[in-house]
């Protein structure tokens, strides 16, 4: 197989330090479950395996015999390779003769190729937040007002929401990711540009946002804007404890979507709906209802918002791979992984020979799944 793309590999990436790139603040903060090696076809199913938190067995009784325990139930839960992606770039010979006596043709199409990885950066960027978001537990925030307008409160209350729910927090592995609006106010907020105060002068001089509240702090192009069903007049179909996560609803019309955030009367926490409403039920985000709820509450459903997150990494994973090809390969001539500076993904780069012309293809095939909602809360904007 002739050498085609190593000798080029170098331009691809000296052409990422030029190349416009979007901020992904969530793919960095995630499991990445990456291989370069490996290959997979869209379908192909992940499994994980998933522990409940047990009752305790009550009192210590002594006795001369073992006693037989508690059995567990030990679930499991599955993310699919939904999406396998390509870009391809033609190349006649005489337009590389024509390119070469310009900017070359290494240079452009070294250009061309951070670009591919730009787009299918931008829509895995995409893709995962927008599965984050619509898994979160709670809410936090004003619909339709950016947050960090006065201080940073809000990182507070996200942590609050997490640590409640369970979250480890003292492993580094928090992470806010915000649209750029948030990012704006955060960076004119006075106690943080005041490097006697916030111990640092990264934010006033770098602009460098600084960890706040035990969270890393985040920027992405990939924020998602949420709107919210048409759902109202519902209320709840039946009696419901604390740590339910079905709640049946009934008596109004309209849409109740994944990602809506739903209040029910005399009960202050903000839910985020992971199912949207079928059968008459809805599916809020583990680990559920903080309070019970009788029978007949007012279910009222909020706003349309911007879906800021905040999570722990191991709340969500990325699971991203080449591509499958048949055995002993296709008509490729050459093909390489490159990784992508700027991001950090994988993606396998393909030449392929025509009659008097080239093909190189950009391609990923890549998964997401947010397994622990617990583990997620998200910013209202």
């Amino acid at each position: 197989m002739a050498n085609v793309l190593t000798d080029l590999a170098a331009d691809i990436y000296k052409a990422a330090d030029t190349v416009g790139r979007e901020l992904t603040g969530a793919v960095s903060s995630v499991i990445v479950n990456g291989n370069g090696s490996e290959r997979v076809a869209k379908g192909d199913v992940v499994r994980s395996h998933f522990t409940r938190q047990p009752s305790a067995s009550g009192a210590i009784s002594e006795a001369m015999t073992i006693p037989e325990g508690t059995d567990q139930t030990v679930d499991n839960k599955t993310l699919t390779i939904s999406k396998a992606q390509s870009i391809q770039i033609p190349w006649t010979g005489e337009v590389i003769k024509h390119v070469d006596n310009g900017s070359g043709f290494e240079s452009v199409y070294g250009d061309q190729l951070v670009q591919a990885m730009r787009t299918l950066t931008n829509e895995i960027e995409a893709d995962l937040l927008s599965d984050i978001y619509q898994n979160a537990s709670r809410a936090h925030g004003t619909a339709g007002t950016t947050p960090f307008g006065s201080n940073f409160n809000e990182l507070a209350n996200l942590r609050k929401i997490m640590v409640d729910n369970g979250c480890p927090v003292n492993d580094r592995m928090l992470t806010a990711v915000m649209n750029t609006n948030a990012g704006v106010n955060l960076r004119n907020l006075a106690q943080l540009q005041k490097a006697n105060e916030s111990a640092s002068d990264s934010l006033l001089r770098q602009g460098t946002l600084l960890d706040l509240q035990g969270l890393m702090l985040k920027e992405s192009a990939g924020v998602q804007s949420h709107t919210k069903g048409t759902g109202a007049s519902y209320v709840t179909n039946g009696t419901f404890a604390v740590g339910d996560t079905t709640v049946s609803i009934d008596g109004g019309t309209g849409t109740v979507l994944a990602g809506d955030v739903v209040t029910f009367t005399g009960d202050t926490n903000k839910y985020v709906v992971i199912s949207a409403l079928s059968g008459g039920d809805i599916v809020i985000g583990g680990p559920g209802l903080q309070q019970s709820l009788a029978d007949g509450v007012a279910m009222t459903v909020g706003a349309s918002y911007t879906g800021n997150v905040a999570f722990h990494r191991n709340a969500a994973e990325l699971v991203i791979r080449a591509p499958a090809v048949p055995n002993g390969g296709d008509a490729a001539d050459d093909s390489m992984v490159v990784q992508d500076p700027w991001s950090g993904l994988v993606f396998e780069v393909r030449s392929y020979k025509g009659y008097r012309k080239a093909m190189f293809e950009v391609a990923v095939a890549y998964g997401y799944k947010t397994w622990k909602p617990d583990f997620v809360a998200t910013l209202l904007g």
